[in-house]
């Protein structure tokens, strides 16, 4: 069984590794948190935050004065390690939504020179089916003497941005591990700061069941979204459809959208696609109908453009949902690209939360961009926008994709 007090290496320190690693740390492990960007590790060994999620600063702050959280740029030995690294997309064969596990082997083979007897190693990133037992091979394949003699698992994040501190404490964990001892030692872990019930299965059923969760939201954030489209085919207002509809008992129809993002929705359904290409047939229309979204948004865009000279079009929103920074997979931010791109009109972005310097074009100021806009276009309903004030913008084209200045 595992020990109460660890010493845990956290391969990655994003938006799941940074809060997992800090709150292993408030709850006496000492942890030692890895990651490939040296900023990163500077600014959290000085107990900041280089990402924006509500009250996670003061988490970190106070796992790093314990002495509890250290980062590096390189692993040590530990008990547990557990990589918490991204699963983009690369093409492969002419599909360009093939899953993308550069990552998670980088860090897989980062850590293994460090690995020992006994030693357990968690996937939380979320993968394909079989990437647990990817990376036990790997392991073995460079450390043939640890054969049988060290434990993986996959324990998939089930947090929503914005509330992830009190879903990674409240939420049910689901632990796939390869073995019966990798499940009990994973199990032993997390139930030192999950109240949640922690859920036993195998690998392949654990990988699985984060991607339908994923899935299942996408198919129904897809049936929202081709409701839009239908609705102004017809001339009818989606809004009060929706909610009318969602008036029945048994109906609880979701809000469409731009489109889908993050780094779960917008990319966990292809890697089921991927693996299972016949069979998926309804998981796949659902994602294309959500990556086309962003292109009708465009074309609404444009054909309002068409109706002035030289058009400001004000864009309201890049993160990929309300009141975070994450732009990962974010299809408001791809509609502004493609907009500047197209030469469309002169395009005026505007986000409270995301900061400039990630970005290739400049962000305004919200006063500005609603003093100087032709066409206000709302990608994102954050809270300092669904404050306007409509008689502000009467005299402005308004595309609203999320519903907020009605």
């Amino acid at each position: 069984m595992a020990r109460l007090s660890q010493k845990i290496i956290v391969m990655g320190l994003g938006y799941i590794g940074l809060p997992t690693a800090s709150m292993l740390a408030t709850k006496g492990h000492q942890v030692l948190g890895v990651d490939v960007s040296e900023h990163a590790v500077n600014t959290i060994n000085s107990g900041r935050i280089h990402i924006i999620e509500p009250d996670l600063d003061i988490l970190v702050r106070s796992a790093v004065n314990s002495g509890n959280l250290k980062a590096s740029l390189t692993p040590e030995e530990g008990d547990t390690f557990i990589i918490a690294v991204p699963t983009p997309f690369m093409e492969v064969d002419g599909n360009p939504k093939a899953p993308d596990l550069t990552y998670v082997e980088a860090a897989t083979r980062a850590l293994v020179p460090y690995l020992r007897e006994g030693n357990l190693v968690i996937l939380e990133s979320t993968s394909p089916v079989g990437t647990t037992e990817f990376i036990y091979k790997t392991i073995v394949e460079m450390r043939p003497e640890l054969a049988g003699k060290i434990h993986a698992a996959h324990c998939p994040e089930r947090v929503l941005p914005g509330h992830i501190l009190r879903e990674l404490v409240d939420n049910d964990r689901i632990v796939g591990g390869l073995t019966k001892t990798a499940n009990e030692q994973a199990q032993e872990l997390y139930k030192s700061f999950c109240n949640g019930a922690i859920l036993l299965t195998d690998s392949k059923t654990a990988e699985l069941s984060k991607l339908v969760e994923n899935s299942f939201r996408d198919v129904n954030i897809a049936f929202a979204n081709e409701l839009s489209l239908i609705c102004d085919h017809l001339g009818i207002n989606v809004w009060e459809t929706i909610s009318l509809a969602n008036r029945h008992p048994r109906v609880n129809i979701l809000q469409p959208g731009p489109g889908v993002g993050g780094h779960c929705i917008a990319v966990d359904p292809w890697f089921i696609v991927s693996s299972a290409p016949e069979q998926a047939k309804l998981i796949k229309t659902a994602r294309q109908v959500n990556d086309a979204k962003p292109l009708w948004v465009i074309d609404k865009v444009k054909a309002k453009a068409a109706r002035f000279k030289d058009p400001v079009i004000a864009c309201l929103g890049l993160a990929f949902k309300a009141n975070i920074d994450d732009t990962r997979e974010s299809p408001s931010l791809e509609i502004v690209k493609d907009l500047i791109a197209q030469n469309v009109g002169r395009v005026m972005a505007c986000d409270p939360n995301v900061r400039a310097e990630k970005l290739s074009f400049p962000l305004y100021d919200l006063k500005q961009v609603l003093k100087d806009a032709d066409i206000l276009l709302l990608l994102v309903d954050h809270t300092e926008f669904k404050e306007i004030d409509p008689d502000s913008i009467r005299d402005k084209v308004v595309i609203d994709t999320r519903g907020v200045l009605r």
